[in-house]
């Protein structure tokens, strides 16, 4: 484990593969990890290895829009870990970490941000969007809510 003076934040990426992790000391980015594995196969593994290795102070995730399921898994997960342990977690949009680009939805839907609403868009041809850890978390939006954030009404 490293330095337990030193607190280290978490960033969970699991909307879109690859899963993305990012280990930030002091809000930079010291350490990454990915998977392409599916979340339910992948996530619960990298968070025991983060926190094995790290004194994780809070855990931020991304908590939509995206993979409905990889967001249900990854908030069930946080929130044990946060009544277990005792490690706040908080969400962000993942817009925050794509440039604001459209997100998979369903078939040829896509999640887009106008404005302050997220709706869904038909795109004829695949949007390939990547996202990516931010170097510094120093000015990420944090949400005021940790839930999360369903678009689309239940089927």
């Amino acid at each position: 484990m490293q330095n337990l003076s030193h607190k280290y934040e978490l960033l969970v990426v699991s909307i879109s593969s690859p899963l993305l992790l990012g280990v930030y000391e002091n809000s930079m980015l010291i350490e990454t990890m990915s998977s392409e594995k599916k979340t339910s196969e992948t996530l619960l593994p990298l968070l025991n290895k983060c926190m094995g290795k790290y004194d994780i102070a809070n855990i931020i995730y991304t908590r939509g829009p995206g993979s409905y399921m990889s967001i249900k898994l990854t908030y069930i997960m946080l929130k044990t870990i946060e009544i277990v342990r005792g490690i706040p977690c908080f969400g962000c949009s993942g817009f925050a970490l794509n440039g604001e680009k459209p997100i998979k939805a369903v078939g040829n839907l896509y999640f887009i941000k106008e404005k302050d609403t997220i709706i869904t868009k038909k795109y004829e041809q695949p949007v390939n969007v990547k996202f990516a850890l931010p170097q510094s978390i120093h000015n990420l939006k944090l949400d005021k809510e940790s839930i999360p954030e369903y678009v689309l009404p239940a089927v």
